[in-house]
């Protein structure tokens, strides 16, 4: 009987063994992420103001958006469209380049969006 195994059953608690462990992350893994529109309403986005590494220069960033990658830059797509301006969509963030937080932030609520 391995430690892990006696602790668990002296407080009453099943300890999962490796091989359940390493199964539950692939399933969490392969789960669909969904897009950008089924997410509306679940979570909360960030909407901040940046100036590191930007030679001085304001960028308004969207982040904590749980989705793919493609839903991810057809929404920064849609926004940079909108407001005229460019950017990019990377790694669950959308850069939109300049000061433009009040008109993010409507632009998400409008489309479902909770925004802080």
């Amino acid at each position: 009987m391995d430690w892990k195994d006696q602790l668990g059953a002296a407080f009453g608690i099943d300890v999962p063994s490796p091989e359940q462990i390493a199964e539950e992350k692939q399933a969490a893994d392969n789960a669909p992420r969904g897009d950008a529109l089924q997410q509306q309403g679940k979570q909360v986005v960030h909407v901040v103001i940046e100036r590191k590494g930007r030679a001085g220069k304001v960028a308004t960033i969207i982040v904590d958006l749980h989705c793919d990658d493609l839903a991810l830059k057809q929404l920064a797509s849609e926004l940079k469209q909108q407001l005229g301006v460019g950017g990019s969509a990377r790694g669950g963030e959308i850069l939109i380049q300049g000061d433009h937080r009040d008109r993010v932030m409507a632009l998400l609520r409008k489309r479902g969006f909770t925004v802080k």
